[in-house]
Protein backbone atom coordinates (compact mmCIF):
# COMPACT_ATOMS: atom_id res chain seq x y z
CA UNK A 1 0.00 0.00 0.00
CA UNK A 2 1.29 3.43 -1.12
CA UNK A 3 2.09 6.17 1.95
CA UNK A 4 -0.97 8.16 0.34
CA UNK A 5 -3.19 5.26 0.61
CA UNK A 6 -2.35 4.07 4.11
CA UNK A 7 -2.24 7.71 5.24
CA UNK A 8 -5.88 8.13 3.36
CA UNK A 9 -7.25 4.61 5.19
CA UNK A 10 -6.06 5.82 8.04
CA UNK A 11 -7.32 9.33 8.13
CA UNK A 12 -10.90 7.92 7.24
CA UNK A 13 -10.56 5.62 10.42
CA UNK A 14 -9.54 8.39 12.93
CA UNK A 15 -12.93 10.74 11.14
CA UNK A 16 -14.59 7.41 12.30
CA UNK A 17 -13.17 7.11 15.72
CA UNK A 18 -13.70 10.94 16.24
CA UNK A 19 -17.35 10.41 16.16
CA UNK A 20 -17.06 8.15 19.27
CA UNK A 21 -16.54 9.38 22.15
CA UNK A 22 -13.15 9.59 23.20
CA UNK A 23 -13.78 8.01 26.81
CA UNK A 24 -13.52 4.33 26.28
CA UNK A 25 -13.16 3.45 29.83
CA UNK A 26 -12.37 -0.23 30.22
CA UNK A 27 -10.10 -2.61 32.36
CA UNK A 28 -6.82 -2.21 32.18
CA UNK A 29 -5.26 -5.74 30.59
CA UNK A 30 -1.47 -5.89 31.80
CA UNK A 31 0.99 -7.47 29.75
CA UNK A 32 4.70 -6.61 29.67
CA UNK A 33 5.62 -4.04 26.82
CA UNK A 34 7.14 -5.66 23.37
CA UNK A 35 7.84 -4.76 19.75
CA UNK A 36 9.63 -2.06 18.53
CA UNK A 37 10.27 1.09 20.96
CA UNK A 38 10.97 4.47 19.71
CA UNK A 39 13.73 6.24 19.84
CA UNK A 40 14.68 7.42 23.56
CA UNK A 41 13.30 10.22 25.04
CA UNK A 42 15.19 12.64 27.28
CA UNK A 43 13.76 12.50 30.68
CA UNK A 44 13.49 15.90 31.94
CA UNK A 45 12.06 15.07 35.50
CA UNK A 46 13.10 11.95 37.26
CA UNK A 47 9.64 11.50 38.27
CA UNK A 48 8.35 12.43 35.01
CA UNK A 49 8.23 9.95 32.12
CA UNK A 50 7.09 12.85 29.92
CA UNK A 51 10.22 14.72 28.32
CA UNK A 52 9.51 18.68 28.24
CA UNK A 53 10.27 20.66 25.03
CA UNK A 54 9.87 24.38 24.15
CA UNK A 55 7.33 25.25 22.03
CA UNK A 56 8.27 24.57 18.48
CA UNK A 57 11.61 22.40 19.33
CA UNK A 58 11.82 19.39 16.77
CA UNK A 59 12.34 16.52 18.23
CA UNK A 60 14.07 13.66 15.78
CA UNK A 61 11.94 10.81 16.00
CA UNK A 62 13.99 8.52 14.07
CA UNK A 63 13.44 6.96 10.73
CA UNK A 64 13.07 10.73 9.16
CA UNK A 65 10.20 12.07 11.48
CA UNK A 66 10.15 14.72 13.32
CA UNK A 67 7.45 16.09 15.61
CA UNK A 68 7.39 19.65 17.66
CA UNK A 69 4.06 20.80 20.15
CA UNK A 70 3.04 24.53 19.69
CA UNK A 71 0.46 26.08 22.63
CA UNK A 72 -2.09 25.21 19.32
CA UNK A 73 -1.15 21.27 19.28
CA UNK A 74 1.17 18.74 17.32
CA UNK A 75 3.10 19.30 14.45
CA UNK A 76 4.76 16.48 12.39
CA UNK A 77 6.90 15.82 9.55
CA UNK A 78 7.74 12.74 7.93
CA UNK A 79 10.58 11.67 5.50
CA UNK A 80 9.46 13.69 2.37
CA UNK A 81 9.68 17.36 4.40
CA UNK A 82 5.42 16.69 4.49
CA UNK A 83 4.03 18.65 7.27
CA UNK A 84 1.09 17.86 8.97
CA UNK A 85 -0.76 19.31 12.25
CA UNK A 86 -3.40 17.80 14.98
CA UNK A 87 -5.17 21.20 16.57
CA UNK A 88 -5.60 20.65 20.71
CA UNK A 89 -7.63 24.28 20.61
CA UNK A 90 -10.05 24.34 17.16
CA UNK A 91 -12.58 22.32 19.78
CA UNK A 92 -12.65 18.71 18.41
CA UNK A 93 -10.90 17.32 21.66
CA UNK A 94 -12.35 18.20 25.18
CA UNK A 95 -9.36 18.66 27.67
CA UNK A 96 -11.07 18.51 30.55
CA UNK A 97 -11.51 14.30 30.19
CA UNK A 98 -8.34 11.96 29.47
CA UNK A 99 -8.74 11.05 26.24
CA UNK A 100 -5.84 9.81 23.50
CA UNK A 101 -5.82 10.56 19.45
CA UNK A 102 -4.06 8.63 17.08
CA UNK A 103 -2.41 9.57 13.58
CA UNK A 104 -0.23 6.66 11.31
CA UNK A 105 1.50 6.73 8.55
CA UNK A 106 4.13 4.22 6.57
CA UNK A 107 5.47 2.42 4.23
CA UNK A 108 7.39 -1.24 3.21
CA UNK A 109 10.21 0.06 5.57
CA UNK A 110 7.76 0.71 8.62
CA UNK A 111 5.12 2.69 10.65
CA UNK A 112 5.27 6.12 12.17
CA UNK A 113 2.44 6.50 14.96
CA UNK A 114 1.83 9.75 16.94
CA UNK A 115 -0.82 11.48 18.56
CA UNK A 116 -2.49 13.52 21.11
CA UNK A 117 -3.12 12.71 24.90
CA UNK A 118 -5.71 14.91 26.81
CA UNK A 119 -7.24 15.71 30.06
CA UNK A 120 -4.99 13.19 32.31
CA UNK A 121 -2.49 15.68 34.58
CA UNK A 122 -0.95 12.48 35.71
CA UNK A 123 -0.66 10.88 32.41
CA UNK A 124 2.75 8.02 32.44
CA UNK A 125 2.31 6.28 29.54
CA UNK A 126 1.04 5.70 25.83
CA UNK A 127 0.74 2.33 24.34
CA UNK A 128 0.07 1.15 20.82
CA UNK A 129 -1.91 -2.30 21.08
CA UNK A 130 -1.78 -4.36 18.07
CA UNK A 131 -4.87 -6.46 17.29
CA UNK A 132 -2.93 -9.53 18.46
CA UNK A 133 -2.08 -7.90 21.36
CA UNK A 134 1.20 -7.11 21.03
CA UNK A 135 1.75 -3.43 23.06
CA UNK A 136 4.56 -1.19 21.79
CA UNK A 137 5.41 1.75 24.30
CA UNK A 138 5.76 5.28 23.32
CA UNK A 139 7.69 8.41 23.85
CA UNK A 140 6.04 11.49 25.35
CA UNK A 141 6.26 14.72 25.07
CA UNK A 142 4.63 18.31 26.40
CA UNK A 143 4.97 21.82 26.91
CA UNK A 144 6.18 23.47 29.97
CA UNK A 145 3.00 24.95 31.72
CA UNK A 146 0.65 22.75 30.07
CA UNK A 147 0.07 19.64 31.91
CA UNK A 148 -3.83 18.75 30.41
CA UNK A 149 -1.87 17.87 26.68
CA UNK A 150 0.66 15.99 25.14
CA UNK A 151 1.80 14.32 22.62
CA UNK A 152 3.29 10.93 21.53
CA UNK A 153 4.86 9.03 19.29
CA UNK A 154 6.56 5.28 18.48
CA UNK A 155 7.58 3.21 15.67
CA UNK A 156 6.80 -0.17 14.50
CA UNK A 157 7.50 -2.62 11.59
CA UNK A 158 5.49 -2.17 8.17
CA UNK A 159 1.49 -2.88 8.50
CA UNK A 160 0.23 -6.24 7.70
CA UNK A 161 -3.35 -7.07 7.35
CA UNK A 162 -5.94 -4.81 7.46
CA UNK A 163 -6.60 -2.29 10.87
CA UNK A 164 -5.42 0.02 12.90
CA UNK A 165 -4.03 -0.73 16.09
CA UNK A 166 -5.32 0.73 19.17
CA UNK A 167 -4.02 3.07 21.72
CA UNK A 168 -4.10 2.85 25.51
CA UNK A 169 -3.24 6.03 28.04
CA UNK A 170 -2.39 5.38 31.65
CA UNK A 171 -1.56 7.61 34.85
CA UNK A 172 1.15 6.61 37.45
CA UNK A 173 -0.24 4.09 39.04
CA UNK A 174 -0.85 2.05 36.10
CA UNK A 175 -4.26 2.85 35.65
CA UNK A 176 -6.04 2.58 32.03
CA UNK A 177 -7.34 6.21 31.72
CA UNK A 178 -8.87 5.94 27.91
CA UNK A 179 -8.50 3.97 25.15
CA UNK A 180 -8.84 3.62 21.26
CA UNK A 181 -9.34 -0.10 20.44
CA UNK A 182 -7.95 -1.63 17.76
CA UNK A 183 -9.98 -1.56 14.57
CA UNK A 184 -10.09 -4.24 11.63
CA UNK A 185 -11.61 -3.52 8.29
Amino acid sequence: MTRMKQYAATAAVAAVLAAVPTGAYAAERPAPPRGAVAAPAEQTAAKSPIRTVRPGERVDTGRGYTLWLTPQGKHWSDPDGVENFRSVVDGNIDRSRPGVSHQSEGDRDGMFHSGVFHGAKKAARVELVAADGTRTPASLVRLPGTPDWGAWYVHTPPATGGGVPGVALYDRSGRLLAELPAWDF
